[in-house]
C-alpha cells in the first residue's frame, strides 16, 4: 500500500522524517554536499515518508526578538526535485500560501506528483495575513482558504494535511474545530508541532476525538512531531516558535547536564502518554522526528531519536 493509500485509508504506524532545505543564501555548490548527506541519512532511517518544511519569518507572530536571525530557505518542492531526486521516497511537501499570488501558487501546483507528493498548506505570516485575499486578485498573497480550494481544484488527487497546535488549542479551546473544519477542507491527516508537553497534546486529541464523533467522522491519522533539544539557545527557539515545555521539564533540563539526552528521554516519554491516550480514543498516530538544527550532535540526536520513537512505535 502507497504512503498516499496509508493516510486516505486511516492507517496507524506512520513513521516521517522532516527536515528543511538549505539556505539560499550559501554557495550554490553547496547544496549538493548537503544533499548528500541528507539522503544518505534519511535511507539509513527509511522512513514511511520525508517532510520538508517552507520557512517563514514569523517575525509579527511575537513581540519577543528571535533568538536566530531568519534565513529564507530554497523552496521544498524544488529542492526536493532537483537535489534530493535520488531518493524513491514519498514526501509532504509544506507550503505557505501567503508566500504566494495565485498565479504563482497555480504553478507550483502544477509541479506536484500526486502519486509522491502531499501537501501541508499553512496560513500567510502574521505580517501578511491582513493582505491575504480569498483568490480575485491575481498579485496578492492568498490566504489559507483560497489555497486550499485552489489545490482541490488543480490537483484533486494530492493528499491533503493540515496542522495542529495543541499550544494554541490551551489558549482558545477550539484547534479541534479547526480540525474539523479542514477536515471537511480535504484534510486527510494532520501534523503537529513539537511536543513536550504531553497533557496539552493529550486535551487536543480528546477534543479531536469528541469533535469528529460528533460529526459522525472517523479520526484521520495524526502524526505526532518532535525534536532534539541541545541546548538552552535551542529551548530558548523552540519557546519563541511557541512550543510548550511544561515547567518542570523546562527545569530540569536546564539543569541537566546533558540536555541533549535529557530531551530525547523526555520525548520518548510523552509518545508513551500520548500513544496511550491515543489508543483509548481510537485515533491513529503516526510520528515524524524533525531534524531543523545545523549543529551536527542535533543531527544525530534527531537519527537517534527516531530509531528509539520507531521502536516504541512497534510495540504491542
Amino acid at each position: 500500500m502507497s504512503l498516499m493509500e496509508s493516510l486516505r485509508q486511516r492507517r496507524s504506524g506512520l513513521r516521517f522524517y522532516g527536515l528543511t532545505p538549505p539556505k539560499r543564501d550559501q554557495d550554490p555548490a553547496k547544496f549538493r554536499g548537503i544533499a548528500e548527506r541528507q539522503m544518505e541519512r534519511i535511507k539509513a532511517l527509511a522512513p514511511d515518508g520525508l517532510i520538508l518544511y517552507d520557512l517563514q519569518d514569523e517575525a509579527g507572530r511575537t513581540t519577543s526578538p528571535r533568538p536566530f536571525p531568519f534565513l529564507p530557505t530554497l523552496e521544498p518542492s524544488r529542492y526536493a526535485r532537483e537535489q534530493l531526486a535520488e531518493l524513491n521516497i514519498p514526501r509532504i511537501l509544506y507550503q505557505c500560501a501567503g508566500n504566494h499570488s495565485r498565479t504563482d501558487f497555480l504553478a507550483w501546483a502544477d509541479r506536484l506528483d500526486p502519486e509522491r507528493d502531499a501537501c501541508v498548506l499553512v496560513g500567510a505570516p502574521a505580517a501578511l495575513s491582513s493582505k491575504a485575499t480569498e483568490a480575485a486578485d491575481r498579485d496578492s498573497p492568498l490566504s489559507l482558504s483560497a489555497a486550499t480550494a485552489l489545490l482541490r481544484e488543480r490537483q484533486p488527487k494530492t493528499c491533503l494535511g493540515g496542522v495542529a497546535i495543541a499550544e494554541r488549542h490551551v489558549r482558545k479551546q477550539d484547534e479541534g474545530a479547526r480540525l474539523l473544519a479542514k477536515y471537511s477542507q480535504g484534510a486527510r491527516f494532520f501534523i503537529s508541532q513539537t511536543i513536550y508537553d504531553s497533557g496539552a497534546s493529550k486535551a487536543l486529541l480528546a477534543d479531536y476525538a469528541l469533535r469528529f464523533q460528533s460529526a459522525g467522522v472517523a479520526p484521520v491519522p495524526f502524526i505526532l512531531s518532535f525534536s532534539p533539544c541541545g541546548s538552552l539557545k535551542t529551548m530558548e527557539f523552540m519557546k519563541w516558535l511557541g512550543i510548550a515545555f511544561p515547567e518542570g521539564l523546562e527545569r530540569d533540563l536546564q539543569e541537566s547536564r546533558d540536555i541533549l539526552a535529557a530531551s530525547m528521554d523526555a520525548a520518548v516519554q510523552a509518545f508513551a502518554e500520548i500513544r496511550s491516550f491515543a489508543a483509548e480514543k481510537s485515533i491513529p498516530i503516526g510520528i515524524n522526528v524533525e531534524s531543523v538544527a545545523v549543529r551536527k550532535e542535533e543531527i544525530e540526536a534527531s537519527c537517534v531519536l527516531f530509531r528509539r520513537l520507531s521502536l516504541a512505535l512497534a510495540k504491542k
